[in-house]
């Protein structure tokens, strides 16, 4: 129940974003065509872990409002915590999500950005010299905004939502980094 609201407030959201557009669109100007970024990541779980990630991202705007991108991402840094009296080290081996974007141009080149999707991300545990590692999938959803500077090269942050198929814990994602439109 919980996930299908999220999922319809995720829609939504979306489904806002082309009004909103239409206000702010220059009716002479697209901004269709493909974008790259690099990011850096603070993964918070909700079991108390907290990882640093980079991001790699690549997408499509089809037109001024809609667009697709997959993000590809690795751990920096692990995070370590005691259970029940044990060091037990966690990592992020890689992520990887596929995302359905709506924008929000409120400016020539500024956008709101929000996003929903589907991915995988693997873990990696270490406690008493046993280590094991495990994939699980994922719903995604998440908001954020860019701007490009020069209309090419830019700056963009956003916050993404992780709630995993099979296990307990969620994650939040908050990142900033650049990015560049071909």
């Amino acid at each position: 129940m919980k996930k299908a609201l999220i999922a319809a407030a995720s829609l939504a959201a979306i489904a806002t974003v082309v009004p909103v557009a239409a206000l702010a669109q220059d009716t002479a100007a697209t901004k269709a065509g493909a974008y790259a970024g690099i990011n850096a990541g603070i993964v918070d779980g909700s079991g108390g872990v907290d990882l640093k990630a980079i991001q790699g991202r690549l997408g499509y705007r089809f037109n001024n409002w809609i667009g697709v991108e997959g993000d590809l991402a690795t751990g920096l840094k692990s995070d370590t915590d005691r259970v029940a009296g044990v060091d037990v080290n966690t990592k992020l081996k890689h992520s990887a999500d596929a995302y359905v974007v709506g924008f929000a141009p409120i400016g020539p080149n500024t956008d709101l950005i929000a996003r929903v999707g589907y991915g995988t991300t693997k873990l990696r545990a270490k406690a008493a010299g046993v280590s094991g590692s495990d994939s699980e999938e994922s719903f995604n959803f998440g908001v954020g905004a860019q701007h490009h500077f020069d209309g090419l090269n830019g700056v963009r942050v956003d916050f993404t939502r992780k709630e995993f198929r099979n296990g307990p814990a969620d994650a939040n994602i908050w990142s900033v980094g650049y990015t560049r439109k071909f």
